[in-house]
């Protein structure tokens, strides 16, 4: 199998991975090191985080790196495992969607996070229709390279609520234009409660991304809760390298 067979072939199992009738867990990694240890503790798929990535380089999120950065990383982990990865690119660093497709793929990774929070342009959100219209053209992009590449779109409404007037229905009309342009997963980061998720999943028609900390879940309650409310997909975000920050402390801390 020449290599972008088999990334097709992973791509594909992303996909299929999000439409099992359980909750899909893509811990959310972000080295060689740590994509091993997840996929030696069992999982199926795995996450890049734009954040614990960065951190893992001593640069910033938000953009702090560049795309070139960003894929060094990815490939680096990809290439350490034999799963499924998806990578969070921010908003796309600013490249043209057909050269974004061709340089996560490039890197192996056969899903991508992309955000409609411009931080190269001194965060700007985008306008609904304007991520929409983005989300379209990477999801045209991938498909003419015949790889199911699985695009989670991410709003941060929720990040920033005193902006909109109702911020749930915000999200929902980005998200929903999101799946129309070919999203394969949407991401209200930080949902805020149950409720509000309930109301996303049955608004929405394809799987939503829930962020947790692997100790203490998520705000819509522990791995049992968002399953029993039908949720599709988890990652952690920065929050698992975060956990792990205070547990390496508590290692070392005695040595002093």
């Amino acid at each position: 199998m020449g290599p972008m067979t088999d990334i097709a072939t992973r791509a594909t199992r992303l996909l299929e991975l999000h439409h099992s009738g359980t909750t899909l867990v893509l811990p959310t990694v972000w080295d060689a090191w740590s994509a091993r240890a997840v996929v030696e503790a069992g999982f199926p798929a795995l996450s890049i985080g734009s954040h614990p990535l960065a951190d893992s380089r001593g640069q910033t999120d938000h953009e702090g790196m560049t795309l070139a950065d960003a894929c060094e990383g990815i490939a680096r982990v990809t290439g350490a495992v034999d799963v499924p990865v998806s990578a969070d690119v921010e908003s796309g660093y600013g490249v043209a969607p057909a050269e974004l497709v061709e340089r996560v793929l490039e890197a192996g990774a056969v899903g991508v996070n992309l955000e409609d929070t411009v931080h190269s342009e001194n965060g700007r959100m985008r306008e609904p229709d304007e991520h929409a219209e983005f989300i379209g053209a990477v999801r045209a992009a991938a498909d003419a390279t015949g790889i199911d590449l699985v695009i989670n779109a991410r709003t941060d409404v929720f990040l920033k609520p005193d902006r909109f007037a109702d911020p749930l229905a915000e999200a929902i009309t980005r998200l929903k234009a999101c799946e129309a342009a070919g999203a394969r997963c949407v991401y209200p980061v930080k949902a805020p409660d149950a409720d509000t998720v309930r109301t996303l999943l049955a608004e929405l028609s394809g799987p939503v991304n829930v962020i947790a900390h692997p100790v203490q879940g998520s705000a819509a309650g522990s791995l049992d809760d968002l399953r029993a409310l039908g949720v599709q997909r988890v990652t952690f975000g920065p929050l698992l390298q975060g956990a792990l920050t205070a547990t390496i402390g508590d290692l070392v801390s005695p040595w002093r």
